[in-house]
């Protein structure tokens, strides 16, 4: 079992920076891939950015160059540093995990709030 805790959510204006952190307890080890999703609001669950045990990072085309995934030196806290904000990025924002045997473990969620 993995439990996450995502932090760092807020509200910013337009053009600001957030960071969110995400740590990881239980069975760390076992953990494969690890990303953030988003949710706006009235819409569905989308991917922002995954980072595989190899450190590869994958970004959706709507954050490329403007946010960043990356690991703590433990290794138990994602965290997505949030650059150059806008109002399209409000959302809810989950942690993810998935492990070697390809179970899913999500956070509670963190909101998001960029104005205009």
């Amino acid at each position: 079992q993995v439990q996450l805790v995502e932090s760092g959510g807020g509200l910013v204006q337009a053009g600001g920076s957030l960071r969110l952190s995400c740590a990881a307890s239980g069975s760390i080890s076992s953990i494969s891939i690890r990303g953030w999703y988003r949710q706006p609001p009235g819409k569905q669950r989308e991917l922002v950015a995954l980072i595989a045990r190899d450190g590869t990072a994958n970004y959706a085309d709507s954050v490329k160059g403007r946010f960043t995934i990356s690991r703590g030196n433990a290794k138990t806290t994602v965290y997505l540093q949030m650059n150059s904000l806008k109002p399209e990025d409000t959302a809810v924002y989950y942690c993810k995990s998935i492990d070697l045997s390809y179970r899913a473990y999500w956070g509670q969620g963190t909101q998001v709030t960029v104005s205009s």
